[in-house]
């Protein structure tokens, strides 16, 4: 009995977790990632890639591996680090819910470290990692945490990365303007505060710059830019060979979670009576081996102009990140919405072919 009761008061001990498991989490997962991705380049085929795409690193994996390190004891500062990257790991991620539905990957367990960081670390030096997770999550309330961490952290550097994650998660309201002079102020002091600090080796000042470049270039009322590549056949296509319809841009992938269900409301959507025989078209970027969407367009599910954007260079223009986005652009390139696709992207072409 004495030994049984010495192994269970041994058992915290034994099962908390340490900043060097956090750290061995991240490494195996990034080293697993960057040979991925060298196979890839290397790979002569799309059929050498589909194969490799089977094998890809699982991030969802290595998220839940970080988590059963980090869940028990986020009031720690030093699960901060690898908190933020959890929470980047996660942010791009879905899970099927109870009702077959899409839901943001492990959306309870992001919620906690929320929850912990408002209670116990706003003023902690260690939150540039989590202000940049927080952007990766992208939800209202990831933005007004970080609005609290601008205002409230003592120190200059995180306050002024805090105000970066400000400036990126409040562009779905740009067409405000107060939201627009918001985000300028943001940026101003995540530029003067803390242009010099850098995650993951990438510098404040050079995310700040893309954001500058998004609000110049990508934002509602902005002029889109000219797309210039090729088909799945080789064969040279532009944007502006549309021009004068109502166009849905859509950034996405044949090998996503989401593929079936974008395909069905893409076909839905052209035949509806709202769009069919319209000035009106459905345009993709995919991104991806060839050989994924040529086989949709064999088979007749994508009879949609696509382009082919396998190493992601037309998705860098636009600054897409997660897949599937949706842009609708009007008769003259002007941007109308920017988001996921759906309900909103449907609308507000249906919107703008009414006012035509």
């Amino acid at each position: 009995m004495r030994l049984i009761a010495a192994l269970l008061l041994m058992l915290p001990t034994a099962m908390a977790g340490t900043p060097s498991q956090a750290e061995a989490v991240r490494t195996a997962f990034e080293k697993s990632a960057e040979a991925f991705q060298i196979r890839m380049k290397l790979a002569q085929t799309d059929a050498e890639r589909e194969k490799l795409l089977k094998d890809r690193p699982d991030p969802l994996l290595a998220a839940r591996r970080m988590w059963s390190v980090i869940g028990g004891s986020l009031d720690q500062e030093w699960t901060l680090e690898p908190a933020g990257w959890f929470l980047r790991v996660v942010g791009p991620l879905t899970e099927e819910g109870p009702e077959g539905q899409a839901l943001p990957a492990m959306r309870d367990e992001a919620a906690k470290i929320r929850e912990a960081v408002a209670r116990h670390h706003v003023a902690s030096k260690s939150l540039p990692s989590v202000c940049l997770g927080l952007v990766a999550c992208g939800g209202m309330d990831e933005l007004e945490l970080l609005r609290r961490i601008a205002a409230r952290n003592p120190d200059k550097e995180v306050a002024g990365v805090a105000a970066l994650g400000v400036a990126m998660l409040a562009k779905a309201a740009a067409d405000d303007p107060r939201i627009m002079r918001e985000r300028l102020s943001m940026l101003r002091k995540a530029i003067i505060d803390a242009a010099d600090v850098t995650i993951d080796g990438v510098s404040v000042a050079e995310m700040a710059e893309e954001e500058l470049y998004i609000i110049m270039n990508l934002s509602k009322g902005a002029t889109a830019p000219e797309l210039d590549g090729v088909d799945s056949g080789g064969r040279p296509v532009k944007l502006s060979q549309h021009a004068g319809k109502v166009r849905l841009l859509i950034f996405w992938e044949s090998t996503g979670a989401e593929t079936d269900g974008l395909l069905e409301w893409v076909a839905t959507l052209r035949r509806d009576e709202r769009f069919e025989g319209k000035d009106f078209e459905v345009i993709g970027v995919h991104t991806g081996p060839n050989a994924g969407l040529r086989k949709l367009q064999s088979s007749g599910q994508v009879d949609w102009p696509n382009f082919s954007d396998p190493d992601g260079k037309l998705a860098k223009a636009y600054r897409v990140g997660m897949r599937p986005t949706a842009y609708v652009l009007g008769p003259d390139r002007k941007i109308h919405y920017i988001g996921a696709t759906g309900t909103f992207a449907e609308l507000t072409a249906a919107a703008i072919l009414s006012d035509q």
